[in-house]
């Protein structure tokens, strides 16, 4: 429907609705309209052949293209990489199992392990696939799908082979085989991240991104995609419809900017870096992107994160979903207590020479006690002595005080690079975090957890907000996400952020993969201090 124009014929219909002209070629229609000027037919408005929501190309089409030989390539060597990492599992497990009872066949290692792994294999590819880990670098998951994965392998197989009326001895195999394989295929995979991506950084390849929004945000997600080793996104600019401070990232314009710097910076994909973003502006900006075939993605907010425990409550007059508390009871309690447990008991015996070599260093370097029990707030924030080697001289906790104005740690964490209370044994234990096995302890007794939010001083934990509480839900732990993702280099709410993000994305291959990960952040020494 449209108002009436008196003496001004209207044009035919066309037959399809082309889409809507840029904003200087309808600026400039207007002004000649208003002028009263003929204006010659503007040629048709050509719009990239890249829709995102098209239909897939035709088949002739799709071989030709060069993407599809770098895809199957991909895939080809993935697929080659995993299969190697099965068959050199079931084979190794074999292996050890005849070296323990005293004798080497391996022959008969061999044959066992052909006669089971098409199978396994089979299985392995089937469920990575269905995981997402043969696709595009810059969606393939991480150490902790192939660990989840790898899981679901094991537990498909035992169940196949009881249904099928297979007779073992024990169940050695499908757990050994299980352990390897989460070494083998992690490790390949690993390299061959890491290989490609010196690769593709030598060859120029970068996802070149442009950030959206109008808070600090956009300053963190920029500084955490720049520091991610294997997704090469190089960050162009930022839009925003305000002026923002100083964050290290240039301004491109604002939001009526975006499609001229989609067509002048050559962007793969747009994230939108703001948990407030106006929904209008969403959609249109989406909506763009797409027309060009440009990616668009959403760092999340507390509330994404927060959406995926929610449960719908139905019979209600409007449609509601109940938010329930991240707490770990029934099964999952039984699950992460028995990991820890086993886990903690079995550091302990491993790592014991360690532990007596740091204690007798400890006791030689400096006069003091060799553990030092530090008062921490634990589950349901009730106070616990949390066990550490010494690392400091013995009056440190009174000369606190005179050392705040040194905190170099924002929010409610104190910290200072070169700490004067630190003994020389206690700076290297501090850099190592070597100071903190002893709370392999506390996991035994039921205080903490392998892995779970850290527990604060009470110092620091006097200074929390009371959103900042809600990480008391569940058990403390030696290490967590603050320790693989920054550890001292992020604020302080940016911590909490991680606490609400392992509390709602928790599994026992979450824990284990924090606890691999944890080994090369400690050694590379990164934010600690």
């Amino acid at each position: 429907m449209g108002s009436r124009r008196s003496a001004t014929p209207t044009p035919p219909a066309p037959r399809a609705r082309p889409s809507a002209p840029p904003l200087e070629a309808r600026s400039a229609l207007a002004q000649a309209l208003r002028a009263d000027t003929a204006v010659e037919p503007a040629a048709p408005l050509e719009l990239p052949d890249r829709d995102i929501r098209s239909r897939r190309p035709p088949v002739l089409s799709f071989l030709l293209r060069r993407s599809t030989v770098r895809r199957v390539s991909r895939v080809l060597s993935l697929l080659a990489l995993d299969f190697g990492g099965v068959a050199l599992a079931i084979f190794t497990a074999l292996v050890l199992k005849e070296v323990v009872h005293g004798r080497v066949q391996a022959v008969h290692a061999r044959e066992t392990t052909e006669h089971f792994l098409p199978f396994a294999y089979l299985l392995t590819a089937l469920l990575f696939a269905r995981s997402g880990l043969y696709a595009e670098r810059a969606l393939r998951p991480g150490l902790s799908r192939i660990v989840g994965s790898l899981f679901q392998v094991a537990f498909v197989a035992i169940i196949f082979a009881v249904v099928s009326g297979e007779h073992f001895s024990s169940y050695y195999l499908f757990w050994s085989s299980l352990a390897f394989a989460i070494f083998f295929i992690a490790a390949t995979r690993g390299v061959y991240e890491k290989l490609t991506a010196v690769l593709l950084r030598a060859a120029g390849y970068r996802r070149r991104a442009v950030l959206v929004g109008r808070g600090k945000h956009i300053g963190d997600v920029a500084h955490a995609l720049s520091d991610a080793p294997h997704s090469p996104i190089e960050v162009v600019g930022f839009l925003s419809p305000q002026p923002l401070p100083e964050n290290g990232v240039t301004p491109l314009g604002s939001l009526a900017d975006l499609e001229r710097v989609l067509g002048s910076q050559r962007i793969d994909e747009v994230i939108i870096a703001d948990p407030d973003f106006p929904k209008d502006d969403a959609v249109e900006m989406v909506d763009q992107c797409h027309r060009r075939g440009i990616r668009v993605r959403l760092a999340p907010s507390t509330m994404e994160i927060l959406i995926h425990r929610a449960e719908f409550v139905p019979g209600q007059s409007v449609p509601l979903f109940e938010l329930g508390p991240p707490v770990f009871e029934g099964v999952d309690f039984a699950l992460k207590r028995t990991f820890d447990i086993v886990g903690s008991t079995l550091m302990l015996i491993l790592l014991s020479p360690l532990l007596l070599a740091i204690a007798l260093a400890v006791w030689v370097s400096s006069r003091g006690p060799v553990l030092f029990r530090s008062e921490r707030r634990g589950i349901g924030q009730r106070p616990f002595d949390c066990l550490k080697f010494r690392t400091m001289h013995t009056n440190a906790e009174e000369q606190q005080a005179d050392l705040e104005e040194l905190n170099e740690a924002s929010g409610a964490l104190f910290k200072i690079r070169d700490d004067p209370r630190l003994t020389p044994i206690g700076q290297v234990l501090r850099r190592f975090s070597l100071d903190e096995l002893p709370q392999l302890v506390n996991v035994l007794r039921g205080e903490m957890s392998l892995v779970g939010p850290r527990p604060l001083p009470e110092r620091d934990y006097e200074m929390l907000e009371e959103w900042h509480r809600k990480r008391y839900l569940v058990l403390p732990g030696i290490t967590g996400l603050w320790q693989v993702s920054g550890r001292s280099e992020l604020d302080f709410d940016d911590l909490v952020h991680l606490d609400f993000i392992y509390l709602e994305r928790w599994s026992l291959a979450l824990d284990l993969t924090i606890l691999l990960k944890t080994i090369p952040a400690v050694v590379s020494r990164r934010g600690a201090y």
